[in-house]
């Protein structure tokens, strides 16, 4: 309309244009001729709406009152109306419902029906741009609907994981039979930085790492052992799992594609009155969910095919992708995430007393007396790490002596009987250093020492002979020649023969 009424104010509007129009909006000429006499009448350039029932503010808290249910909220409106003259009218339940359709969004119905949650499937979401390897990982913990059977009682495990966002690929799992901790993050994290055994070859450092505001991955330990590596640890908004929508696809993945075929699934479909179809189906024991479940990742990781990854599997895009990746050498992890409680120790007799608990090791033979920090992983105590306190080197790890094995022990005692064989092999040397020998005599006179040369003056004499020419010290003359023994056998003269009698000789 602006456009056919700028072209009537100047005179140049003809029933060509009117014609192109119509042909354009599929409307018929003369509708296109009576929108512009009302648009010259009136100057309306838009149509008029018909006066309608609109969802109002007060619906809207009756919606949310009554669950969604647009019957109960027109109950109530009549009502209320009965009981008050000037209320305005009350549209059918019909028009309640069309109006309910037309100005509320499919989220807006869910939400007000259901929560937040439902009106959230209904939202639309960008995916981030794809990156390389390593670039950014994503972690959760996924409380597994499975009961298992953890030293004769029944339980649903844990699974703390982390994937790699680019490849899709699970580079470090840590399951436990309780709610985890901190130290299921840690062990995660260890062998997927590690690129150990059954993970491997993924892994390595990451650029950084998305969580969900879980106080497990956020606690001081794990923001303190990824800062070490100057690997930022995101905290995302709380209640936002699109914002880790690839650890989230994972979490949904494993329950849709392996848990819900295990004996035990709590989601399992159930008979009349909410029986179970079998209830004393045994369960699998702790140790045997775990092995499946680590089966089950490694055939995400080298079979599985992400429609994301165009046919290849996580380990041939990890394979395929050409980012270098750090590792981190032994030594620095062999200090990961260890927690110091600030306080010094002595190595006794009887080993590190840490916790009024004793801990041993080969290595501490001969060391009492030595002022030592300790390390430990969190709620692990079996073992923990010994620093010296002046240097900060690391000693060595110690056992918990209460429960050591029997090669723990035998360690000990090899150590220590390795150590008193070396000072003896040391103290019969220096008993043969200390012993004097003499030189033999032939004559009356005193004893002289018998002194072995040393390397360095044995080099040197030899040295010395092989430059000398021996043919110079030669002197056949020296000794004068003697009459010979008369018992030798002296040489005649030689004889010249005559011819007759060589002749006589022949013949």
């Amino acid at each position: 309309m602006p456009r056919l009424l700028d072209l009537d104010g100047r005179g140049e509007l003809t029933a060509a244009h009117v014609r192109l129009v119509a042909g354009a909006l599929g409307r018929s000429e003369r509708t296109v001729w009576r929108w512009l006499a009302a648009a010259r009448r009136d100057r309306r350039l838009a149509r008029v709406e018909a006066s309608r029932f609109t969802v109002t503010a007060e619906i809207r808290q009756l919606l949310a009152l009554w669950g969604g249910n647009a019957s109960r909220v027109h109950a109530d409106l009549v009502r209320r109306a009965a009981g008050d003259p000037d209320a305005p009218a009350v549209p059918s339940l019909s028009t309640l419902h069309r109006a309910i359709r037309r100005d509320l969004t499919r989220g807006e119905r869910a939400g007000l029906k259901s929560g937040e949650a439902a009106r959230r499937a209904h939202d639309v979401f960008g995916q981030r741009p794809p990156t390389h390897r390593n670039a950014v990982w994503e972690g959760d913990h996924k409380h597994v609907p499975v009961e298992v059977d953890v030293e004769g009682e029944s339980a649903t495990p844990w699974v703390t994981w982390f994937i790699d966002c680019a490849t899709k690929a699970v580079t470090g799992v840590a399951v436990t039979a309780h709610a985890p901790s901190r130290d299921a993050v840690l062990a995660s994290l260890r062998i997927a930085i590690t690129r150990g055994e059954p993970f491997g070859p993924t892994g390595g450092l990451p650029g950084r790492i998305r969580v969900d505001r879980g106080k497990e991955f956020l606690c001081a330990t794990v923001t303190a052992a990824m800062g070490a590596f100057a690997v930022p640890v995101t905290d995302l908004p709380a209640y936002s799992p699109h914002l880790k929508g690839t650890v989230e696809a994972l979490n949904d993945a494993v329950e849709e594609m392996f848990l819900v075929c295990l004996p035990r699934y709590t989601g399992r479909q159930r008979l009349t009155g909410g029986r179970l179809a079998d209830p004393d189906a045994p369960p699998l024991t702790y140790e045997a969910f775990v092995g499946l479940l680590l089966d089950w990742v490694a055939w995400w990781n080298t079979e599985h095919r992400p429609a994301a990854l165009n046919g290849k599997t996580p380990l041939q895009a990890w394979q395929a992708d050409p980012t270098p990746l750090t590792d981190v050498p032994a030594e620095q992890m062999a200090t990961f995430a260890l927690e110091d409680d600030g306080r010094t120790y002595t190595i006794g007799t009887s080993g590190v007393r840490w916790r009024r608990r004793d801990y041993l090791a080969p290595w501490m033979n001969g060391r009492t007396g030595t002022r030592v920090s300790v390390r430990h992983l969190p709620h692990h105590d079996d073992t923990i790490e010994v620093f010296d306190a002046a240097t900060g080197r690391h000693l060595g790890s110690a056992f918990l002596a209460a429960a050591a094995s029997r090669e723990q022990i035998r360690s000990v005692l090899a150590a220590r009987t390795a150590a008193a064989r070396r000072l003896k092999a040391d103290l019969k040397a220096a008993e043969k250093l200390r012993r004097r020998r003499f030189e033999a005599s032939t004559t009356a006179s005193p004893p002289r020492p018998l002194t072995s040369p040393t390397s360095a003056q044995a080099e040197e004499e030899l040295g010395a002979a092989a430059r000398t020419d021996r043919r110079a010290l030669a002197r056949p003359d020296f000794v004068p020649h003697g009459p010979a023994p008369d018992t030798w056998a002296r040489p005649r003269p030689l004889r010249t023969p005559t011819p007759d009698k060589d002749q006589a000789d022949d013949r």
